[in-house]
């Protein structure tokens, strides 16, 4: 994914979050390599959440679903950002780089948005989604693991497919947000 970069705005408004358009590259292997059509579906999903986020506030991204829920666009693109985090370098790899917002005291601090940065946390989703790509580079979808957390041996390939459902199941949630800000839809 060539990733969208933020830009500051006319200064009236603050931070607007980039526009982007996902890429339907998982077309171009549609009949091909199973690795290829992981990473394309996987950035489509990336994509799909930042194109729902594009042209918004900071104030709009901060918007909850509806009371008492805690679910904001923002929250959806820093609860990604430690999912990517911690199911391919926690787990699959091994390393230990710590959390971006959620603490052990409050595993869902991620959804917390009031006093957060939207520009900053935009640009720690897409520092993390570049850490992954390095991090999974070269690597083979049968390599396995000892999930650090269930003690269960999986694969670089189960780590693909969750996180392909897990972006598929908050970019619903993403629609609904959208729509409620301004009424946009689509994908």
């Amino acid at each position: 994914m060539a990733g969208p970069r933020p830009r500051a705005d006319n200064g009236a408004m603050g931070w607007v979050a980039p526009e982007v358009v996902p890429e339907r590259g998982w077309t171009r292997h549609a009949a091909g390599d199973e690795r290829a059509l992981l990473d394309s579906w996987l950035d489509f999903h990336r994509q799909t959440l930042l194109w729902k986020c594009g042209g918004l506030t900071e104030e709009q991204l901060k918007t909850r679903a509806a009371e008492p829920s805690d679910l904001t666009l923002l929250g959806l693109v820093r609860h990604m950002a430690e999912v990517e985090r911690d199911w391919f370098r926690y787990r699959f790899a091994g390393e230990r780089p710590g959390y971006l917002y959620v603490t052990d005291d409050d595993m869902d601090a991620e959804f917390t948005v009031d006093g957060a940065d939207a520009e900053a946390d935009y640009a720690a989703y897409l520092a993390e989604i570049e850490a992954v790509r390095r991090t999974t580079a070269g690597r083979p979808l049968d390599e396995t693991f000892v999930d650090p957390r269930r003690g269960v041996e999986m694969n670089l390939r189960f780590v693909y497919t969750t996180m392909i459902q897990e972006y598929a199941r908050h970019n619903g949630h993403a629609d609904l947000l959208r729509e409620r800000i301004d009424g946009a839809t689509g994908h």
